[in-house]
């Protein structure tokens, strides 16, 4: 039997005012004339998406769930070259030292996925330097909520560059200048355009990284591929990691907006990937990337409750039988 452990993305549609997101442009904070003022007021967004993302964290816990991505978006300008006399960390620490305490006393899975600007495989060194710099501070925040921040940021293969084989074998050449801290932090996950999961798979045994299978993606690209086949192999990338098995899970909007997400989960979808994989592995956390976020978990678990090949556990895990 598999435990099937079910998350959401960032941001809920039913708790309301709980924006971790609220951002300001570098345009916006040059207009400001003071810049201390400016500095502080960037503090005060941050306090604020901090702590509404507590606020998200206790949400789940009375809806019990306990699997959570966190925005990436959380510090405004964090990274920014005109604000590198920011500790932002510090200034921050109470916030992200509460958010992560609260995650770990309640057993929560909690993690990142980078914007898509992180190009790991890119050919340009300061687009290398600038994605190493914005995982530097994934791993800084995890660690400031006192967190093990291993496997915590999942990302995609990168670009083509019109060379896929090429492409990949950049990613390898570039593996070895990433600090090994980051490169503990990394998942990998298929794309719906250019890396399928075998691509995906020979970096991840090569490179010693966990794959997130993303069904959607393969759907919408892959889908000669028989993904199955290969499923066990999948499993294994994760032998080292401390979590389970993580994988993807989102519908398409429309047969024209095949790659787009669906506001829900079509669970007769759903359940063709898990009636596949059932066994394979003691438990897979399951990421939903809906545009209804909590409502898409909330009602997607309306439909699997009403199953007789399941067993409930809570609101958001369930039990193949």
């Amino acid at each position: 039997m598999t435990i099937i452990r079910l998350g959401y993305v960032a941001m809920s549609m039913e708790l309301k005012n709980s924006s971790p997101s609220q951002t300001m442009t570098y345009t916006q904070f040059q207009k400001l004339t003071n810049r201390e003022a400016g500095i502080r007021k960037l503090e005060r967004i941050a306090k604020s998406n901090l702590e509404n993302c507590l606020r998200l964290l206790k949400h789940n816990k009375g809806n019990e769930i306990s699997f959570f991505r966190f925005s990436s978006r959380l510090i405004p300008l964090a990274n920014h070259e005109a604000l590198e006399d920011w500790s932002y960390m510090e200034a921050l620490e109470d916030e992200l030292y509460a958010l992560g305490d609260f995650a770990k006393k309640e057993k929560m899975r909690v993690d990142f996925h980078p914007d898509h600007f992180v190009l790991l495989n890119t050919p340009k060194k300061e687009t290398l330097t600038t994605s190493t710099t914005t995982l530097a501070m994934h791993v800084r925040l995890l660690e400031k909520m006192g967190i093990d921040s291993k496997h915590r940021c999942v990302l995609h293969v990168g670009g083509g560059y019109n060379d896929k084989e090429k492409a990949l074998e950049r990613f390898i050449h570039n593996w070895m200048y990433i600090p090994r801290k980051i490169q503990e932090t990394v998942m990998l996950e298929n794309d719906d355009t250019t890396f399928t999961m075998l691509d995906t798979l020979y970096l991840c045994e090569k490179l010693g990284i966990p794959l997130v299978f993303d069904y959607h993606h393969h759907l919408a690209c892959h889908s000669e591929e028989e993904w199955e086949k290969d499923w066990s192999r999948v499993v294994s990338t994760w032998n080292s990691s401390p979590l389970p098995v993580k994988m993807h899970i989102s519908s398409p909007k429309s047969e024209k907006e095949f790659r787009s997400h669906a506001d829900y989960v079509d669970c007769d979808m759903f359940f063709q990937f898990l009636n596949a994989v059932k066994g394979s592995t003691p438990q897979i956390d399951c990421m939903i990337e809906a545009k209804q976020k909590d409502r898409a978990l909330f009602q997607l678990m309306e439909e699997v409750k009403r199953r007789d090949d399941i067993e409930v556990i809570d609101q958001s895990t369930f039990k193949l039988k």
